[in-house]
């Protein structure tokens, strides 16, 4: 009756549970081992930046109870010379950049990447992607010589000026962070169930109303989440905005006017500074570590947002 039932025979049921048993072991030691690798890095990250605010901030003290907080922050004149540091204009040189090069750079990547999922010929998608992820690879200091060398000629011989100014730090850094959003947004947009752009041009929509209309609203939270990750590589860009920016310690009153943002003022100064002076330049760092804490929070809260939707 058994062996009828049961092909094999208890025997062999017993013989295969047990084999079923020993497999099992080694896969689920292998499942928990990965799960520890996965938290100790993710603790361990979190830990050097832990240990960077801590760095930073006990680093900066000195210059905060010295200055002040309020004329650290607030300060609208840095002359080291002088013992004046006022942090005011490189934020607000800082801010203008980003927005500014944000302006140039979402709705390229955006749209560049709407382009690449429906409107690219098939034969010319891989070559476009590939150009893309270049481009992305780029270093600054050869965009900085881009920029230095081309931008910065045709600003001056065609608007005025010296050439080197927030206009053209911005334009140059549009051209480096569209890359990020574009291979970000794409990503997102490929997700999008494709029945939704099929089902707009079953209703009579053209591909391109179908592409802003139907794909792009789809797509809106990985969208924002590509332009908030190209401003957090905006705010920390050094090299580029330190060649064509003009570098000059004042709020910026024109696009064709000359700005120095947080960056550039600590990679310049840095070097050669000491005591007072280079503790300021340690503050300046933690407020920019600060506001990419924040920019990081940001994108937090639009994906929770998001998914509460």
């Amino acid at each position: 009756m058994s062996s009828g039932n049961h092909p094999g025979g208890p025997g062999l049921q017993d013989g295969l549970a047990a084999t079923a048993g020993l497999t099992s072991v080694p896969g689920s030691r292998r499942e928990g081992w990965g799960k520890f690798l996965f938290a100790a890095c993710a603790w361990i990250s979190a830990a050097a930046i832990a240990l960077i605010l801590v760095f930073l901030v006990v680093q900066s003290l000195p210059a905060f109870q010295e200055i002040g907080l309020g004329s650290l922050l607030f300060g609208t004149v840095w002359k080291p010379t002088e013992g004046r540091f006022g942090l005011l204009p490189m934020i607000a040189g800082t801010f203008a950049v980003t927005i500014a090069a944000l302006a140039v750079a979402a709705p390229l990547g955006i749209l560049c990447a709407l382009y690449l999922a429906h409107f690219c010929p098939a034969r010319l998608k891989p070559f476009m992607r590939t150009v893309v992820s270049v481009m992305a690879g780029i270093p600054s200091v050869v965009y900085g010589f881009f920029g230095l060398e081309v931008l910065v000629p045709w600003i001056r011989l065609n608007m005025g000026g010296t050439g080197t100014s927030l206009l053209c730090a911005a334009v140059l850094l549009g051209m480096m962070i569209v890359p990020t959003i574009t291979e970000l947004s794409l990503s997102s947009i490929e997700t999008v169930d494709p029945g939704c752009y099929e089902g707009s041009l079953a209703l009579g929509a053209t591909p391109e109303h179908s592409g802003f209309f139907a794909v792009l609203p789809a797509a809106r939270s990985g969208l924002a989440t590509a332009v908030v990750l190209g401003l957090g590589r905006a705010v920390g860009e050094t090299m580029a905005v330190m060649m064509v920016a003009g570098n000059q310690p004042l709020f910026p009153d024109s696009l064709l006017g000359g700005v120095r943002t947080l960056t550039a003022n600590i990679a310049m100064e840095m070097g050669y500074a000491a005591d007072l002076h280079r503790q300021a330049l340690t503050a300046s760092a933690l407020v920019l570590l600060v506001i990419v804490l924040a920019v990081i929070a940001g994108l937090v809260w639009l994906r929770k947002r998001s998914a509460n939707r």
